[in-house]
């Protein structure tokens, strides 16, 4: 009897994608077992073998009592190719709080039954890319700690709602990375350099604002509000970015020696007053060493960046908001009366002092996170978020197990999916001025809005691919055309 080819579709809810996923099996027959539809859907096409997952030695951490053999452990993917937090080889087992797992960056577990979540770094994170289908026993995790700009379709609805845990700036997430870049209290209450040294290096030249950026062109647009500031008040403007003065020699033009906070150059910026301390994108709860740093040196930061920076800053005497100030020119003013009124100028040092750090929000989470920075007492926050996530997971299996026993008095695990506040992060906006005066050949109107709206364009694009059960990421732009045709516009 000749066999006949058909499809045979299953509606399927996917727990961790929130959507409705339909599970299309290509078969020479009519119907299929369902055992064999569970081995098809868990099947793997170059599976690492149990053996090659048993090599490590077994172990347990301290705090935790999970005996279980390595080969019985669910599995962590790490699925970028540049991140992976362990050295050397390509996988590791973990022993966290409460659980175990294994983790690999090895992507032939993608498929794996054992396989239960993925962890995507966000800068790398690419629509055309992604692992399709979606397995319905999987769930996606994000860590993403840098700036928004780095990856625009996270900041959209349809691409943050994608992943069940989230480790990135917003207070808001899974596992909040908010106060990366503040090591310490003890970083905030470095001593600053005397109010009337910095006045004689004002008699000596220097100007009281200090700009430093290499970075031009960025979404925040920070540049063009910086040139209208210099209309006002002096500013000396080292790097590439509206350059006006050269640094005291070639080895403090070097980036690197400002990443690592060399000596040489902290000792520079501290002759300062004011230091314009602008981030590359605006966002809630996104705070870099732009703001820590003049924190710590005493150089008070002219700020802005995260709409939400005073939830975390020492006391209401820290830091000058821009955007507090209706325009440049009044910007420029309040930091000459400042200049000149040493008293005036010495409120915004006042946390330096004993006693003087007077927020609690600020000093309860950083006694409370369980990572450090630079801190080998404990944890990294990559290791941390993968042991979240790691726990997560193994939580999750028990639920299963026990809903799948008693499913009438025991209810199926909750389901996690990451909300837009997660990252959020709004459309960027001219640094100066409204958007419809800038002219057309203008570099940040060509490049950011339109970066913004295409990312969502991706986002709904490789929502809808998941939605259908698709297999090729690289179909991307066949879905969003579909989109763009259904809804006679893109973004």
């Amino acid at each position: 009897m000749k066999q006949s080819k058909s499809f045979v579709v299953f509606p399927h809810l996917s727990r961790f994608g929130g959507f409705l996923v339909w599970i299309c099996l290509y078969s020479s027959h009519a119907q299929l077992h369902p055992n064999s539809m569970e081995m098809q859907a868990f099947e793997t096409a170059s599976v690492l073998s149990e053996i090659e997952f048993a090599t490590l030695s077994d172990y347990r951490g301290p705090g935790n009592n999970d005996t279980r053999k390595n080969k019985e452990l669910p599995i962590i993917l790490w699925w970028s190719t540049s991140l992976f937090p362990h050295f050397p080889g390509d996988r590791e087992r973990i022993d966290c709080a409460k659980f175990s797992c294994m983790v690999t960056n090895n992507k032939k577990v993608q498929l794996h039954k054992r396989t239960k979540s993925i962890i995507f770094y966000g800068t790398d994170f690419r629509a055309y890319e992604v692992p399709l289908p979606r397995l319905p026993h999987q769930t996606w995790a994000l860590f993403h700690e840098e700036s928004p700009m780095n990856n625009f379709i996270l900041s959209h609805l349809p691409g943050i709602r994608m992943f069940n845990y989230t480790a990135t700036f917003r207070r808001e997430s899974n596992y909040p990375l908010t106060l990366q870049w503040l090591p310490s209290l003890d970083y905030l209450t470095n001593p600053a350099v005397p109010v009337h040294e910095k006045n004689q290096w004002r008699l000596d030249g220097f100007a009281p604002v200090l700009y430093m950026q290499s970075h031009c062109d960025v979404p925040s647009d920070r540049d063009r509000y910086v040139q209208e500031l210099m209309k006002y008040i002096q500013i000396d403007s080292y790097g590439k970015c509206l350059n006006n003065k050269d640094l005291p020699n070639s080895r403090l033009e070097d980036t690197s020696t400002a990443t690592m906070e060399d000596s040489e150059f902290m000792n520079f910026i501290t002759r300062y007053k004011f230091h314009l301390a602008m981030e590359n994108g605006i966002c809630s709860d996104y705070m870099t060493e732009k703001l820590w740093r003049p924190l710590h040196v005493g150089s008070v930061p002219v700020y802005r960046g995260s709409p939400t920076v005073r939830d975390w800053m020492p006391n209401n005497y820290s830091i000058i908001l821009i955007d507090d100030f209706p325009s440049p020119k009044h910007l420029a003013e309040y930091l000459i009366f400042l200049d000149q009124n040493d008293d005036e100028y010495l409120k915004f040092l006042e946390f330096k002092s004993p006693g003087g750090i007077k927020n609690s929000i600020l000093v309860e989470s950083l006694e409370k996170r369980e990572w450090g920075v630079n801190d080998m007492s404990k944890p990294n926050y990559l290791n941390g978020f993968e042991c979240y996530v790691c726990d997560q997971e193994n939580e999750r299996m028990l639920l299963e197990r026990a809903h799948k026993k008693s499913p009438t008095t025991v209810p199926s695990p909750q389901v996690h999916i990451a909300s837009h506040s997660h990252m959020g992060c709004p459309q960027p906006t001219p640094g100066f001025g409204n958007v419809n005066e800038i002219t057309e050949n203008d570099s940040w109107l060509s490049m950011w809005p339109q970066d913004y709206w295409q990312s969502l364009d991706q986002a709904e694009g490789l929502e809808a691919m998941i939605l259908k059960n698709e297999t090729d990421p690289g179909r991307l732009w066949n879905y969003i055309q579909d989109i763009i045709t259904k809804t006679g516009s893109h973004h």
